[in-house]
């Protein structure tokens, strides 16, 4: 598995963390509880989480403070999720979408 998160420092010491799976379009992933869904994604090389609605550019993470709308996905069946804040949780299922989700 893919995995650009940090485990040794040499100055930083990270606590044990809690590792919980998740999905995204389906395709199992794996991420830490508790950290944005996006730092998730990022850290097992996931870098586009959304396109633009016009011109299906590709989207990542841009703010990171959940004041933009470029890492807008559906969670768990709910659009518009800002990823960026969003706390990772077991069994969340993460899907790609394009421009903004519709509410159903």
């Amino acid at each position: 598995m893919f995995n650009l998160r940090i485990l040794n420092h040499p100055i930083l010491d990270f606590p044990k963390q809690e590792k919980v799976k998740f999905t995204l379009d389906g395709k199992e992933m794996e991420g830490v509880a508790g950290e944005p869904i996006a730092a998730a994604l990022y850290a097992s090389g996931v870098k586009i989480l959304s396109h633009s609605q016009k011109q299906h550019r590709p989207r990542g993470i841009f703010c990171a403070i959940g004041n933009c709308s470029s890492c807008l996905m559906t969670v768990d069946g709910v659009p518009n999720v800002r990823v960026c804040v969003e706390p990772l949780r077991a069994g969340m299922a993460v899907e790609i979408q394009e421009g903004k989700g519709k509410v159903i």
